[in-house]
Order: C-alpha cells, then structure tokens, then sequence
C-alpha cells in the first residue's frame, strides 16, 4: 500500500485520537479507559509498526511517534481515585477557590458582618428597637434558649442529652436551608442574595444586642463562638456565590449572559461543595459541644478562639503547595 493510500485510510482515525488527547492532557478528569481507548492505542501501535517496516517519509513516521507517546502517557498516568480527589479538594481544592473568589467573599462580608454588628449596637443602646425585628414571642423564646440556669443551651434548651442527635439534623437541614437560599436567590441579579445576607445579619444582630444588654452574655457567647466559626463563615461564602452568579448576569461582559452564568454556576460548584462541609461541622459541634453547660464560658471561649484561627489558617494557606 502506498503511504498516500495509508494516511487516507487512517487520518480520520489519527485526527479523532489527537482530538481526544489533547481534552485528556487539558482536563485530565476523564478515563483514558473508557470508550475504547486502549483499542484505539493498538491500533496506533500497529499503524506505526506499518509505516517503520514500509519505510514511509520521516515526517509521517514522527508524526505516529509523537502521537503514540503521547497516547501513552495517558494510558498509563498515575490515577487519583475518589478518595484521593476528595482529599485534594477539602486540602487544597476548596481554600483556592475560596481564595480565588476573595472579592464576592469580602463583599458578603462586608455586608453580613456590618449589618450583624451595627444592628447589635443599636439594639445594646435602644432595647426597643429589636421589635422592629422580632415579636415579643419571639423574644421571649430568645431569653428561654439562652437562659443562665438552663441545663442546654440553644433550641430546646434543657432537654436531655440523647436527643443531642435530633437537633444535629435540625441544625443540619437549618443552617443548609439558610445557605442554599442566600445562593439560589442570587439568581436575582445578585439582589436577592443581598437581602438574605442583610436580613441574616440584622437578626442576629439584633438578638446578640438584646441578649448582651439582659446580661445573658456568657451563655450566648460561649454558645455561638464554637460553632460560629464554621456557620457564619458559611453564610457568607454562600452570599458570596450567590453574588457571582447575579455579576454574571448584571455583567456578562462580551459573552451571553446565557454563557457567563453557566461559567459562573460551574465556579460556584466546589464553593457550595464546602459550605456543606463547614455546615456539617457547624451542626455537630453545635448540637454536642455548643449546646452543654458543664464547661465553664473560659473554656468554651478557648476552644472557639482555637476554631475561628483554625478556620482561618485553612483558608490561608490551605492549597499552597501543590
């Protein structure tokens, strides 16, 4: 066969397998398994055994060279399992993107944290104006679940400690409720998000403010310190999410809105991924740890602390080094 004939036959074939190599070397997430990969590579062996004993041009032969070596190369690369792809995103996965997207996240930030400490200034110096906010009802709940003399603390206080792992689901399908409605409601060009991280942040606000100024401060405080670190972190990256996917449409730039929040969306994947986790970690510290009394309000200010520097030296340097 003459080598005209034999790169006619297979360039079809040749040009399909650089396509596929060229997705697999980019993105490096698909299996070089699947889909009749390693039927195509010997096939590609053979092509080249072919055209070497044939003595075709120099320039072919290199060409099935290379593509043979490259080939490979992704036949036999080294393979993270699900495991080890789960490791890399809590270790280094996560805290980049959280990294990445620093200025959506001090945005959330800005408008939770200012809200949530101006709101509780107000009320400390103006007892009344937390009914704005809340009912008397609701109040009244407030002092019930922070009360000094409550055997636990939070929702439910003094009920008994076997139904620790009730409230862990309560905790759990609250807090996620809270956090899928800051994000999901970005899809209003970012406004909704907006209000979700100001109305998040007057309430609780408002309920610190009242509660420090009736001198339920240690009970509170030593309440929401612990877990505070990963939930209130949560919401705000939650906002935060919710934020881009409302740029993307306020601001597409030269794509289609259409593209822009597809891009945004998928961004927004490994965040929500790890808002999550923290919520998780949130649920469980707050539903056994947070909650107990037996600990005086030192301890559990320590603990806290060590927490909230935890939190912040995973997303500091977490993902530095690859």
């Amino acid at each position: 066969m003459k080598q005209a004939q034999f790169e006619a036959l297979h360039q079809d074939e040749w040009r399909a397998l650089e396509e596929r190599l060229a997705m697999l070397e980019k993105t490096r997430a698909a299996s070089p398994q699947a889909a009749g990969f390693a039927a195509a590579y010997r096939r590609l062996c053979q092509q080249l055994a072919l055209a070497e004993s044939r003595a075709y041009s120099v320039s072919l032969v290199e060409r099935l060279q290379q593509l043979n070596l490259r080939a490979h190369q992704q036949l036999y690369r080294p393979r993270q399992h699900l495991g080890a792809r789960l490791l890399t995103l809590v270790f280094a996965g996560f805290p980049r993107q959280v990294r990445a997207a620093w200025r959506s996240i001090l945005l959330a930030s800005l408008l939770f944290y200012g809200s949530l400490l101006g709101m509780g200034l107000l009320v400390y110096l103006f007892p009344d104006l937390i009914y704005s906010l809340l009912s008397p009802q609701q109040v009244a709940g407030m002092e019930r679940m922070y009360d000094p003399d409550a055997s636990r603390l939070g929702p439910y206080a003094g009920r008994a400690s076997s139904d620790d792992w009730m409230m862990f689901g309560y905790y759990i399908m609250n807090n996620i409720g809270i956090a899928f409605q800051t994000f999901a409601s970005g899809l209003l060009l970012g406004v909704g998000s907006l209000f979700f991280l100001l109305s998040n942040g007057l309430n609780i606000g408002a309920i610190a403010g009242h509660l420090l100024r009736i001198g339920y401060d240690e009970t509170f405080l030593s309440f929401v310190i612990g877990h505070g670190a990963f939930e209130l972190t949560a919401i705000t990256f939650a906002g935060a999410a919710g934020l881009q996917l409302g740029g993307a449409l306020l601001m597409p730039g030269p794509r289609s809105r259409r593209v822009a929040l597809h891009a945004a969306a998928k961004d927004c994947v490994g965040l929500l991924a790890g808002i999550i986790g923290l919520l998780l970690i949130a649920a469980f510290i707050e539903a056994y740890w947070s909650s107990i009394t037996r600990f005086t309000p030192g301890v559990k200010y320590a603990v806290g602390a060590a927490l909230w520097l935890l939190v912040a030296a995973y997303f500091l340097l977490g993902g530095r080094r690859r």
